[in-house]
């Protein structure tokens, strides 16, 4: 007999409610289980050590992760 198990999905997508800019690091934040002002840093860091390269893909992310 198989068992049936219930799985949550869960989806990355913009914050509406925790947001600076337009959501992608509180949606983020929210995906991970972490704070997103830990994520909001890292992504400054990151695009300073990056030359900039993390500013690209953070409005890419902007553009195709669905809103909240």
């Amino acid at each position: 007999m198989a068992t049936q198990t219930n799985t949550t999905y869960r989806r990355l997508l913009r914050s509406r409610t925790d947001r600076k800019v337009v959501g992608v690091c509180g949606g983020l934040g929210e995906y991970f289980d972490v704070d997103p002002t830990l994520v909001r840093i890292a992504v400054v860091l990151g695009s300073l050590f990056t030359g900039g390269t993390l500013v690209i893909a953070y409005l890419a992310a902007a553009l195709f992760i669905p809103e909240d």
